[in-house]
């Protein structure tokens, strides 16, 4: 009894203190935060406009600044986790010689022999030769494709993508997925958590009910559904028994089908892919996979070892190149950048959502005025509206150095192309924003080709041709309260 007194009287005590000293509490556990978090931005942030943004939401938004900052501002990614360095070859010694490219310099121009070098530094992929490129336009010709070639394996299947919409194409393929796993050949989906909330029931389910082994790439742990909401993986690709496989910029979903969107159609590119680029594919995909679910991909099922006589003699150049919030953090803004300043006739870009730091912009104004045309193609009419707003805030800061920038007519483009003086090209699921550059897993292709420069060329020069040019005046000539909504939203450019 007396202790039953005894406690009461003491919880009876603590709420009388909490309520007295309450105010007191809040400051100290709120000033306490302020510094802790305040500190770590400081010492953890590698760009002193992301640690000075951050510690001035931290002071200026007491407490509460702190709790935002500790759930988006902190990378909870440890690179040892997702380290992208290889867990074995599939290839001999004598045949890895064969594949290798030293010299670029018969695909290129000298110019370009740098560029080689500084890919090798930046990418933890080799640049290898003996392989085919295909370009696919929009869904028409990639969902096809995609179909065949899962039709058509015998051994393995691993896909990759961003969204995988539980729509009449997404259930086409997952039907796809799960006949070939009937069949006998081991099939492993990964979808981004994010991504996998575009369409409602997710396709996770029919997959999972079909056998299919399914994971969501950074899956939020109850409790801290927000933790990693501004952490994505934008990758998509398809690998087929280790050695065939498509990648890009493609989602699966129906409104890239004509047959089904009809005239509002989005467009896109893709691309299909033979030869030893595919081993790099699938050790991307393979080290995602066990990261998420701590699966190991190992052997011939997924690494088919290739003798000489398997390889295209004097197939195209290729590599892969990873980004994310890692230990590959920028790899495809550095590449790009190389690139921009090695150029000296013509550089195209383009790109659904553009929004280049200043670095990459001071870089696209140099390689203007050095006298090397610059043409980028944004949507006329963007899926993204704040995005659209936060794009069009910045644009006079490239037209005022002599970049041409075009607003493309007709259906919403998400194609994410670059190609450098007809002979280099930069294709895959990175944007020119800061999401891609930043935040997201990327997954692109580095191709020396002039006959995918030349294509990818055509592609870019028929979009201008009816696209309308963006002018300085015409920029101006906004009225003021659309300039400024523009560039508030362009203050948050980095978390749209």
């Amino acid at each position: 009894m007396f202790k039953t007194l005894f406690d009461l009287d003491s919880m009876t005590s603590f709420q009388d203190l909490i309520s007295h000293y309450w105010p007191h509490i809040i400051f100290v556990v709120s000033a306490v935060a302020t510094v802790v978090a305040s500190v770590h931005a400081a010492m953890t942030k590698k760009d002193v406009r992301a640690a000075t943004g951050w510690v001035a939401v931290i002071l200026f938004s007491p407490l509460f600044g702190a709790f935002i900052y500790a759930l988006a501002g902190i990378n909870r990614i440890h690179k040892a986790r997702v380290t992208q360095q290889r867990t074995g070859t599939i290839y001999s010694e004598d045949v890895i010689e064969h594949v290798l490219v030293h010299d670029v310099v018969p695909y290129s121009g000298q110019q370009f022999s740098g560029l080689k070098t500084l890919g090798d530094h930046i990418s933890d992929f080799r640049l290898l030769g003996c392989n085919t490129i295909e370009l696919l336009s929009g869904g028409d010709e990639t969902y096809p494709a995609m179909l065949r070639e899962i039709e058509q394996a015998r051994h393995s299947i691993a896909l990759q993508s961003y969204i995988f919409d539980s729509d009449r194409i997404g259930k086409k393929i997952a039907q796809a997925l799960i006949d070939a796993k009937n069949r006998g050949v081991e099939v492993r989906v990964l979808i981004d958590s994010v991504g996998s909330r575009y369409s409602h029931p997710p396709i996770t389910k029919m997959l999972v009910k079909g056998g299919v082994k399914t994971a969501l790439f950074l899956r939020p742990v109850i409790g801290l559904k927000l933790v990693y909401a501004n952490l994505r993986s934008h990758r998509k690709l398809l690998v087929i028994d280790g050695f065939h496989g498509l990648t890009g910029g493609m989602n699966i979903r129906e409104s890239f089908l004509s047959e089904i969107a009809k005239e509002q159609v989005t467009q896109d590119t893709h691309f299909k892919v033979s030869g030893p680029v595919a081993h790099q594919l699938m050790i991307n995909f393979a080290m995602d996979w066990q990261f998420t679910i701590q699966e190991r991909l190992s052997g011939e099922l997924w690494f088919p070892k290739k003798g000489v006589d398997d390889f295209i003699a004097n197939g195209v150049p290729l590599r892969c190149v990873i980004s994310g919030p890692d230990n590959t953090l920028g790899s495809n803004q550095k590449l790009i950048m190389g690139a921009l300043s090695l150029a000296q006739k013509h550089v195209r870009i383009q790109s659904p959502y553009f929004l280049p730091d200043l670095s990459l912009i001071a870089v696209l104004a140099t390689t203007a005025r050095r006298g090397v045309l610059v043409d980028i193609v944004i949507p006329g009419a963007n899926n993204l509206k704040l995005v659209d707003a936060a794009m069009t805030a910045q644009l006079d800061q490239l037209i005022e150095t002599g970049c041409r920038i075009w607003r493309s007519t007709g259906n919403f483009n998400h194609s994410k192309l670059m190609t450098v003086d007809g002979v280099w090209s930069f294709v895959g699921s990175s944007n020119l924003d800061p999401r891609s550059l930043r935040l997201n897993f990327e997954l692109d292709l580095e191709v020396y080709d002039q006959a995918l420069a030349a294509q990818l060329g055509q592609r870019i020069d028929t979009v201008i041709a009816s696209s309308e040019r963006v002018t300085l005046r015409a920029l101006k000539q906004l009225p003021f309260w659309i300039r400024l909504r523009n560039k508030v939203v362009w203050l948050a450019s980095p978390y749209l």
